[in-house]
């Protein structure tokens, strides 16, 4: 019995040993190359030894085992000794690609082949640009910790200033406390000087410059060193092409995208469907919502295997800063009435703008909403008719093949464990996390549960967006497996 227990602790220590090797190459090669370095959709840069261990169990849901550093290691060095351009490369990817060969070609040579893209390609990492987040509340800072956390030695986005209303309290020292502490996503894992007497605070060396300001067509930004910027409206005080167009009209602004759904004519951008339809003369994106992100790519898969006649959404939404903490007045209906005490009855316009990304389910879905009282983490419950009879087996096994093997991996997620909570999913990267336990399905009827981080997914999203639209968005090598 002791050398069993001994062998644990003996294989334990080893491979904890191999993690802690492999935590400096993943480093360099982001730092010096840009390059990401992922096991199965997950990052590990920036990750300690206990932490990539703990991504290699999450292999368990692609190969039926744990996957080993022993395993991965060979890998990651083969990538470390090439010359690469900026990319993402998926290294759980890499070994079950190379698993399913028959092994004639050495592991080095068919780590160079799948790379050749970026070892032989005259690519050129764009220059960086600068970023102006207008407004700085809970997506404001989100975004902040976001393109903060991706900037590397200048290149990316660069966020250069936070925009505030005109006639507020600059008070860095609390917007600085704001960003570094936060109830519901802790604390931020970086370093923030702040500098009072210029309205600024240097976080992990960038310089971010707040600004108050009348309006968006009030600033000069240039008089800060700010050129061709894009504006990240998390205000959503204006969300048509006029209101908007304002920001194009300060000195220093590019383009603008809104962390919100357009009105009218705007292109609601949902990042994995339908973002390669921005095009480079576009000056206003809106992200559209949170809810819309998080359903969109899951009933886009559905529609395309098992097709959808019609259906209905309802999402139970945590409460927001648009609610009160007690009664009181409120302009829409029942929204004055306290938000951490009741669930709320109110609407939402998710489900009508889906139509927007799939116009091919316009006019079959409809969705209402509560609000309740959690602060984040909401669960889209999708109601469908489909056009063609499947089981649970069937949606939940190609739900989870499409969360890990398609073109939608950083948008859907999915889990099966019988013991998760809401608060599980907070700080998760998806836009959507199906819950394969709840899934419900009769013939032609299904019922998904789409658990979603409705601040910090959301976020990502929008951080997707703004990269893509600048040049910045890595393709993933391998694509597949």
């Amino acid at each position: 019995m002791k050398a069993a227990i001994d062998a644990y602790m003996k294989d334990w220590t080893e491979r904890e040993e191999i993690a802690n090797e492999m935590v400096p190459v993943i480093t360099r090669l982001y730092k010096q190359k840009g390059v990401v370095i992922r096991l199965f959709g997950q990052s590990l840069v920036r990750k300690n030894a206990i932490q990539i261990m703990k991504s290699h169990r999450y292999a368990r849901l692609i190969l039926d085992r744990e996957l080993s550093v022993r395993e991965t290691k060979p890998y990651l060095d083969v990538v470390a000794t090439l010359e690469t351009k900026p990319a993402t490369v998926d290294i759980g990817k890499l070994y079950a690609k190379y698993e399913k060969t028959d092994k004639s070609v050495s592991l080095e040579n068919f780590v160079k082949q799948e790379l050749a893209e970026i070892t032989t390609s005259d690519f050129e990492e764009p220059e960086a640009k600068d970023v102006v987040l207008y407004g700085f509340g809970r997506i404001g800072r989100l975004m902040a910790r976001i393109i903060i956390s991706r900037s590397r030695f200048g290149t990316g986005l660069r966020l250069r200033a936070v925009v505030i209303r005109k006639g507020e309290k600059m008070d860095i020292a609390k917007r600085a406390s704001l960003l570094r502490r936060d109830s519901v996503h802790g604390a931020f894992e970086g370093n923030i000087i702040v500098v009072e007497e210029e309205d600024a605070i240097i976080v992990n060396g960038n310089y971010v410059k707040f600004i108050a300001s009348e309006g968006p067509d009030k600033v000069d930004y240039t008089q800060y060193g700010i050129n061709n910027a894009l504006v990240i409206d998390n205000t959503g005080k204006w969300s048509t092409e006029e209101g908007l167009g304002l920001h194009l009209q300060s000195k220093g602004v590019d383009k603008v995208i809104l962390t919100a759904p357009g009105k009218g004519t705007l292109p609601n951008v949902v990042y994995g469907i339908n973002h390669s339809d921005i095009k480079s003369t576009d000056k206003i994106i809106t992200a559209a919502s949170c809810t819309t992100n998080a359903i969109v790519p899951v009933l886009k898969i559905i529609q395309d295997r098992f097709g959808i006649v019609n259906g209905h959404v309802e999402t139970c939404h945590s409460f927001t800063n648009d609610q009160n903490l007690i009664d009181n007045y409120h302009k829409k209906e029942r929204r004055g009435r306290s938000a951490p005490l009741n669930m709320v009855i109110t609407e939402t316009g998710a489900a009508k703008a889906v139509a927007k990304a799939l116009p091919e389910l316009k006019g079959k879905l409809t969705g209402n909403a509560i609000r309740v009282p959690t602060p984040n983490v909401s669960l889209a419950i999708l109601n469908l008719t489909l056009e063609n009879k499947a089981t649970v087996d069937e949606i939940n096994g190609y739900i989870r093949d499409m969360s890990l093997n398609s073109n939608l991996t950083d948008q859907i997620a999915y889990v099966n464990s019988p013991e998760v909570v809401s608060s599980d999913f907070v700080g998760n990267k998806s836009t959507g996390i199906v819950d394969g336990l709840a899934t419900i399905a009769d013939g032609n009827r299904a019922v998904l549960y789409v658990w979603y981080d409705n601040e910090y997914g959301y976020s990502r999203q929008v951080n997707r967006i703004a990269e893509y639209m600048c040049g910045f968005r890595l393709k993933t090598y391998p694509a597949f497996y």
